[in-house]
C-alpha cells in the first residue's frame, strides 16, 4: 500500500516521461524535514504558545497542498514518519516519573485509566453507528483518548494502516485539540472549578501534550503542573493499550492463517519494540538520578524527532480527501471529544 510521502508527484520530463528517481535516498526529504523543523522552532521560540509539533503538522499540510511534492521526497518523508517517530516515542519516555503519576493519588489514576478505556471503546461505538472504517476509527479513538498525533502513528506501527485514515485522524487532532485549547479555560470558569482542578480537567481531556500546556497555562496557579502530570499519566497508557491492541491483532492474524492452511505468515510481536523502549525510558527516569543537561538534552532531541515525524503526516494530509471523507469522521471526532471531556470532568468533581 503506497504511503502518505510516496504519493507525492514528480514533474515529467520534456519527452513526456517521468524524471529518475534521485540515488539519494532519503537525504532529499530529511533535509526538507530538517528546515520545516528549524522554521517549527522558530515559530515556538517566537510565540511559544504554538507548539512545534502542530506548526509542522500545519507546514506539511499547506506544502502538500500548496505544491506537487516530487518523488525524491518520498523516502526521507517515509523515515521521518516512521523510524523517526518511534525514537520520539522511546525519549518520551524520560518525561515520566512514576513517583509524579503516584502523587496525584489512586483516585486520579483510576481516572485517567477510565479515561482512556472509556474514550477508547465508546468511540469504537460511534464508529460503528456512524459508519466510520474500522481502521480510522481506531486511530481516533486511541489518538483522542491518550496522546494525540503520536498515539495516531505508534497505532499505526502496531496494525500498519491506510496512511489516508493516519493523515485524517492526524487532522482531526490538530483541529479537534486546538478547539479545547480556549474552550476548557472558558468552561473551567463557567463552572466554578478552582484552578488545581481544571488542570487536572485540561490534562485528562485535551488530546495533545503541547495543547495541554497551553490550556494548563492559561489557567493560571498549579493548574499547568497537574495538567501534565495527568496527561503524562495518559501517555504511560500508551504502552498497555498498543500491547493489547498487538495482542488482538496476532490473535487475527493467527486465525487467518489458520484459515488458508498457510504457515507462511510472520506473527507481529505482542509488544512493539518502541513502546518497550518507551517503558524502559520510564523505568529509567524514575529510578535513576538523570542529571539535568541530559534530560534536557533529551527533551530537545525529543521533539526534533517528532516535529519532524509530525511535518511528514502532515505532507499526508490532502484537502481533496478531507472533503471526500465527509462528515462522518468529524463527527466521530467531536462525539470523542466530549465523551472523553464528560468522563474526565466527572471523574475530577468526584475525586477533588
Amino acid at each position: 500500500m503506497p504511503t502518505a510521502a510516496s504519493r507525492a508527484t514528480p514533474a515529467a520530463t520534456p519527452s513526456g516521461r517521468p524524471p529518475r528517481v534521485s540515488p539519494a535516498g532519503p537525504l532529499p526529504g530529511l533535509a526538507l524535514c530538517a528546515v520545516a523543523v528549524a522554521l517549527a522552532l522558530l515559530v515556538n521560540h517566537v510565540a511559544p504558545m504554538m507548539s512545534p509539533l502542530l506548526v509542522a503538522i500545519l507546514l506539511g499540510a499547506v506544502l502538500a497542498n500548496a505544491v506537487p511534492l516530487p518523488a525524491t521526497l518520498a523516502p526521507g518523508l517515509a523515515v521521518a514518519a516512521k523510524p523517526l517517530l518511534r525514537a520520539g516515542i522511546v525519549l518520551l519516555g524520560l518525561q515520566v516519573v512514576l513517583g509524579q503519576i503516584l502523587g496525584l493519588g489512586w483516585g486520579m489514576i483510576a481516572v485517567v485509566v477510565a479515561v482512556v478505556g472509556l474514550g477508547i471503546t465508546s468511540t469504537l461505538g460511534y464508529g460503528r453507528l456512524l459508519g466510520v472504517p474500522a481502521g480510522l476509527t481506531l486511530l481516533v479513538a486511541c489518538g483522542f483518548s491518550i496522546c494525540g498525533a503520536a498515539a495516531v502513528a505508534a497505532v499505526d506501527g502496531v496494525v500498519d494502516a491506510d496512511e489516508e485514515d493516519v493523515a485524517t485522524a492526524v487532522a482531526l487532532v490538530v483541529v479537534c485539540g486546538t478547539v479545547m485549547i480556549p474552550v476548557v479555560p472558558l468552561l473551567v470558569g463557567a463552572l466554578g472549578l478552582s484552578p488545581y482542578a481544571g488542570g487536572l480537567w485540561a490534562g485528562g481531556s485535551i488530546h495533545e501534550v503541547a495543547q495541554v500546556v497551553a490550556a494548563g497555562g492559561a489557567l493560571g496557579g498549579g493548574a499547568l503542573a497537574a495538567a501534565v502530570v495527568v496527561k503524562l499519566t495518559r501517555v504511560l497508557m500508551l504502552a498497555p493499550v498498543m500491547a493489547a491492541i498487538s495482542w488482538r491483532r496476532r490473535r487475527a492474524l493467527a486465525a487467518d492463517v489458520s484459515a488458508v492452511g498457510s504457515g507462511g505468515g510472520r506473527l507481529p510481536p505482542l509488544v512493539p519494540a518502541f513502546v518497550l523502549g518507551f517503558v524502559a525510558m520510564v523505568v529509567v527516569r524514575s529510578v535513576l538520578p538523570l542529571p539535568a543537561p541530559v534530560l534536557d538534552g533529551a527533551r530537545l532531541l525529543q521533539t526534533i524527532l517528532l516535529t519532524a515525524a509530525m511535518f511528514a503526516l502532515g505532507c499526508g494530509v490532502r484537502l481533496a480527501l478531507v472533503r471526500q471523507v465527509g462528515a462522518r469522521p468529524f463527527v466521530l471526532a467531536a462525539l470523542s471529544t466530549v465523551t472523553v471531556a464528560l468522563v474526565c470532568l466527572a471523574g475530577v468533581t468526584l475525586t477533588t
